[in-house]
């Protein structure tokens, strides 16, 4: 059976005159984009411009909800209590909303940003608030999240779950991300990464840290465009993908054949 699965990246992360990423050249590569809402990166010119160019490409356009650490982009952990996660998330869905609706579209999913998308995996109260504002607003919304208390949250809530597949990141052998701040967190050879994504979605499993093979039934693969050569290797994933006889689609058409 041909796999289908969704590539998307973070989208929109620069702030005023500065600049972070190549967003023209990964447009060009995917099918789903997690634009930044202001509270980690971002703002309205930003959005606006990021949204208008997605529609133009028929890229699927979703919320990056972060923690409010714009100096420390998002990666920093808060002591935020769950209510103020819950309509800190609810705020920033509605800012994009509202540059979707402009643009003559709407937001598709919501991904969770750096330490937040970290934390809703393990902490069932911050899990829970992202729930409580994906569901009070659109229930149609698609929760892009690593398997744990975020995507089991969801699931009980009766929304859509899209499971994010990360190659470039390294896994525990719980399924969860190394966490940056850790030796290995995050992975740079090419080659490894190309390996990784391929095993991710026609095996279903990736290497974690301890050597064991952690199951990842990942429906969207996130690339990134931040770094020296993520153009060149993100175009390469895309490629092998497609000759492994991968399917590349928009998260509806991937989770619908699923049943989702």
């Amino acid at each position: 059976m041909t796999r289908t699965v969704d590539l998307v990246a973070d989208l929109g992360e620069g702030f005023g005159a500065y600049v972070m990423g190549d967003d023209a050249a990964l447009l060009e590569l995917l099918t789903s984009a997690n634009i930044a809402c202001g509270f980690h990166a971002g703002d309205p010119r930003i959005m606006d411009s990021t949204v208008r160019d997605c529609v133009e490409r028929q890229v699927a356009v979703g919320a990056h909800p972060s923690f409010p650490d714009l100096v420390g982009f998002g990666r920093r952990a808060m002591d935020l209590t769950p209510d103020e996660v819950r309509t800190d998330v609810l705020y920033q869905i509605g800012a994009l909303q509202a540059f979707a609706v402009a643009h003559g579209t709407r937001v598709r999913h919501v991904a969770p940003h750096g330490r937040l998308g970290n934390l809703v995996a393990v902490r069932a109260d911050y899990a829970a608030a992202v729930v409580d504002a994906v569901a009070s607003l659109d229930t149609s919304l698609i929760v892009l999240a690593q398997d744990g208390e975020l995507a089991d949250a969801a699931r009980t809530r009766g929304l859509r779950v899209a499971v994010v597949g990360i190659a470039d990141r390294a896994y525990r052998d719980d399924g969860t991300l190394v966490p940056r701040s850790e030796p290995g967190a995050v992975i740079h050879d090419p080659d490894e990464i190309a390996r990784r994504t391929l095993r991710m979605v026609t095996e279903g499993v990736i290497r974690s840290i301890g050597g064991h093979d952690v199951p990842v039934d990942c429906d969207t693969v996130l690339l990134h465009g931040d770094t020296p050569g993520a153009i060149a290797l993100a175009r390469r994933i895309r490629e092998e993908l497609l000759a492994a006889d991968v399917k590349i689609a928009r998260l509806d058409e991937v989770l619908s054949g699923k049943g989702a």
